[in-house]
């Protein structure tokens, strides 16, 4: 039986960049050879999608940006059709326009090596938000992960907010505001906020991941800048209120018939689990798994909570659910989900894995199943009759 080529595709246009390599080389390193190849494509900061042949401990530290562009510029093959040559026969009305004929370029049959399934190991925006995942369904290759829907919904906080309250699901009260209202009328929305939410409140970008632009405001001065950084990093800003609660995490995988992970606890180095503590000085964060001291109760409810999300938002493949559990109370908050998690084999979302039964390359390699599964019953006939 041949092998399938795997196309993994890490980097893009995000402030998760470096750690999409990161997780990315992992995957790589990690994936069965024996029954898939590989075929790394990495997109740099700037969008330029790049096959890369070189080595694959060069992706995590970004060295493999400088030998990709070297050898497109000796091979032009190696540069990929996306963003220039699309826009520029737009602008300049010259030759057939075709967004999934650039799709099938890549992926497709023009290419020596056709690729069979994507694996995109990209987080945050232009990764995780349904962008990327629309190319590959016009391309009409399977692909790991959750769909165009649910990578959006689930990368925007305010709207899965709004799904999440009406499947039912336990969370904290919650302001949204657009960058407009916080640029204009800046002390409107403080003082919405101050008797809605009250100190301490987070703020964060309704559409960011790993933490990027999220902060905690203590007083009026603190929200008016938290307030400020979030506008800078997406239109929308959500402000929610603060639970004094553990940080449980829950991992998901399958498509309609999703399972749940055991539960971890993320104790964080900092005063809540930004962006420095996730991967600047994670060594100092704990990760507990399973966590420990929690009711059997409550355990199966989070994971009971962690499938309802994930079909609530018509998941596919893999997401890693994040609640809080009250300190005084026991009382669970759902808090988000994220649909294309760190994926390293230190990261959660395998590790919990790891610790429910499913080691490292096996989880890879269900993914990978799964992709196909989904793609075959995504599958329409485009008939009258």
């Amino acid at each position: 039986m041949s092998k399938k080529r795997v196309a993994v595709i890490f980097g893009g246009q995000s402030s998760e960049h470096e750690v999409s390599r990161v997780s990315a080389q992992s995957v790589i390193e990690n994936i069965n050879k024996e029954k898939y190849d590989v075929t790394m494509i990495g997109i740099t900061k700037e969008g330029q999608w790049l096959r890369y042949e070189g080595s694959v401990d060069k992706i995590g530290s970004g060295e493999w940006e400088g030998l990709a562009l070297t050898a497109a510029q000796e091979k032009k093959r190696n540069e990929l059709p996306v963003n220039g040559d699309v826009q520029n026969s737009i602008q300049s009305g010259e030759g057939e326009v075709s967004v999934s004929n650039t799709a099938r370029g890549i992926f497709g049959e023009s290419s020596k090596e056709p690729i069979d399934v994507v694996f995109p190991v990209l987080h945050g925006c232009n990764g995780e938000d349904g962008t990327i995942q629309g190319l590959f369904e016009l391309a009409g290759i399977p692909y790991v992960g959750c769909g165009v829907l649910a990578s959006a919904v689930g990368m925007d906080k305010a709207y899965t907010k709004i799904i999440f309250e009406k499947e039912g699901l336990p969370q904290g009260k919650y302001l949204v505001f657009s960058r407009k209202q916080v640029s204009f009328r800046t002390d409107e929305v403080i003082e919405e906020i101050e008797s809605k939410l009250a100190y301490p409140c987070f703020v964060k970008p309704s559409n960011a991941g790993s933490s990027v632009g999220v902060n905690k405001a203590s007083d009026r001065e603190q929200l008016k800048r938290a307030l400020e950084i979030a506008a800078k990093n997406d239109r929308r800003i959500l402000v929610e209120e603060f639970i004094n609660g553990r940080e449980i995490e829950c991992a998901v995988l399958g498509n309609d018939n999703p399972i749940a992970s055991t539960v971890g606890e993320v104790i964080p180095c900092n005063e809540f689990y930004d962006y420095e503590a996730k991967y600047q000085v994670g060594d100092n964060s704990k990760v507990i798994i399973p966590a420990e001291n929690l009711p059997a109760e409550t355990v199966q409810k989070i994971r009971e909570y962690a499938v309802r999300a994930f079909k609530a938002i018509d998941g596919a493949g893999l997401s890693r659910v994040d609640f809080f559990v009250h300190k005084d109370t026991g009382e669970i908050f759902i808090n988000e989900i994220n649909t294309l998690p760190g994926f390293t084999q230190i990261s959660m979302y395998s590790k919990l894995w790891a610790a429910s039964g499913i080691p490292y390359s096996e989880l890879i390699d269900r993914l990978i199943e799964l992709a196909y599964e989904r793609f075959e019953d995504c599958k329409r006939e485009y008939t009258n009759s």
